[in-house]
């Protein structure tokens, strides 16, 4: 009997366990959001038609198809999707993320699904680096937070070379064409890559092995999409698809087919232009929604500044100087990644808040404190005998404000406020921090796919300085107007 009721519970529990690892292999969200990196050829990048593709993503849907899943990939970059991981706004993540000790602390991994050598590159026409100890003395580049970056750190003092470090690709390669480097290390299928688009560079060196690819969620979280991952990636491989998708970005005919030459800038520019268009239109977008509320916000702290209340003017005094004091960036970020963490942790919902509203919030706020203190300047600088007068015959301070002293302070401010609405328009490269692809981001993306860094970026330097010379016509006849 015991023996029975022994067996009849042990096979309670292994059915109970089969459904339990059955269970995590189904999806329970009708889509699961993923973050990616942006600028990541072949892995992720945009192409000619505007659509994203590349290793990750082509493997990515190959494994939701097979396992019968639902995604929607939102291509931020990689430090915009890591934080968006772990602060809860994408379900999981894919961009060509090693797996190490540190990143397993806060993230769970899928089986590694490639593994990821790193090349040291140099100019086709180089001939004196041939191997290691050929870089004594020389200057070596690398993209910052990566597994290169870990190995040539290491070896650093053992082969005798300075090392530069840089934020992107783009610029590294650049760096490299015109010789304020010597040498750089990347992964390996994004320096054959560049090599493909036309890039004139030569490896030396076998490649070394720094590490293994994995698919990520946060700790703890989205257990089921790990399994399912992890499922769909051996079904893949067992049957040829996985080895196909890889070929198809790193063999000989990886090279992007682009409807138009983008060796020069009338190329890019017809290849480009929606893109470019959608842009500058988010750019746009973010300056005039974010300048308006600013200045609503602007004008009230300003004239709390002059006001006869001590209360109203010592409220003042912190806002400006907390916002002043904190640089856009960083508020940009805080703004993004923690009030929505604040929200979820108060409500137990994940907050509504997206990049284009956290970006309006970051510039309203960043810029209403420099139109508050431009107002301040404004009123003072009216003659302080006027308020007197008017005050001696009987007249409020309030109808003073309005009747005397606003009027001609509008007329001081105007040059001030069209300048602060330039730098406003300036101000929103950074919103690009959080995901958000206005004008500097889109030339990125562009440049991540033809490695025309030089011709795109002098592009969207034209493009702002047009917009900006407009603004500034349209201040100066709106100035003489005024007088």
């Amino acid at each position: 009997m015991k023996k029975k009721l022994l067996m009849l519970v042990t096979l309670f529990i292994t059915l109970l366990s089969i459904t339990s690892v059955k269970a995590d292999d189904k999806p329970v969200k009708d889509t699961y959001r993923i973050a990616s990196d942006s600028l990541f050829a072949p892995f992720e990048f945009q192409n000619s038609d505007k659509q994203y593709v590349g290793i990750d993503v082509d493997l990515l849907k190959a494994i939701a198809k097979t396992e019968n899943f639902k995604i929607a990939m939102d291509f931020v970059g990689f430090q915009t999707a890591v934080d968006q991981t772990q602060a809860g706004h994408a379900d999981g993540m894919i961009a060509g993320m090693s797996i190490t000790a540190e990143r397993k602390n806060v993230f769970d991994f899928s089986d590694p699904y490639f593994t990821a050598n790193a090349s040291l590159a140099v100019k086709k026409t180089t001939t004196d680096i041939k191997s290691y100890k050929d870089l004594k003395g020389k200057t070596v580049g690398v993209k910052n937070g990566t597994a290169s970056q870990a190995f040539i750190d290491k070896n650093k003092d053992k082969y005798g070379y300075k090392v530069k470090v840089f934020d992107a690709a783009d610029t590294m390669y650049q760096s490299l064409n015109t010789g304020s480097i010597n040498a750089f290390m990347d992964d390996e299928p994004v320096v054959k890559y560049a090599i493909i688009q036309g890039q004139e560079f030569a490896t030396p060196i076998t490649p070394e092995k720094i590490g293994e690819y994995g698919f990520a969620v946060k700790k703890g979280e989205n257990p089921e999409l790990i399994s399912m991952f992890n499922a769909g990636l051996k079904k893949i491989k067992a049957n040829g698809q996985y080895d196909k998708i890889v070929a198809k970005y790193m063999g000989n005919d990886a090279s992007d087919d682009k409807k138009v030459d983008e060796s020069t800038m009338i190329g890019i520019i017809k290849n480009n232009w929606q893109q470019l268009a959608s842009g500058l239109g988010y750019t746009l977008a973010l300056t005039l929604v974010s300048f308006v509320l600013a200045l609503i916000v602007g004008i009230i702290f300003g004239l709390f500044s002059v006001s006869p209340s001590k209360f109203l003017r010592g409220f003042n005094k912190v806002y400006v100087d907390l916002v002043r004091g904190v640089p856009l960036m960083v508020l940009t970020i805080f703004i993004f990644y923690g009030i929505p963490n604040l929200f979820e942790s108060i409500t137990g919902q994940p907050s509504p808040l997206n990049d284009f509203a956290a970006g309006i919030i970051a510039l309203t706020l960043n810029a209403s404190a420099y139109i508050a203190e431009i107002v301040r300047g404004g009123v003072n600088s009216v003659p302080t005998g006027q308020m007197e007068a008017s005050r001696s015959l009987g007249v409020s301070y309030v109808k003073t404000m309005q009747r005397v002293i606003l009027p001609q302070a509008v007329k001081i401010t105007i040059p001030s406020l069209v300048n602060q609405f330039i730098i406003s328009l300036k101000d929103t490269t950074i919103i690009s921090a959080i995901g958000l692809i206005e004008l500097l981001q889109t030339g990125k993306i562009i440049v991540a796919r033809n490695f025309q860094s030089f011709k795109v970026y002098g592009l969207i330097a034209i493009i702002y300085l047009i917009v900006i010379l407009a603004l500034t016509i349209f201040a100066r006849r709106l100035e003489r107007n005024m007088k």
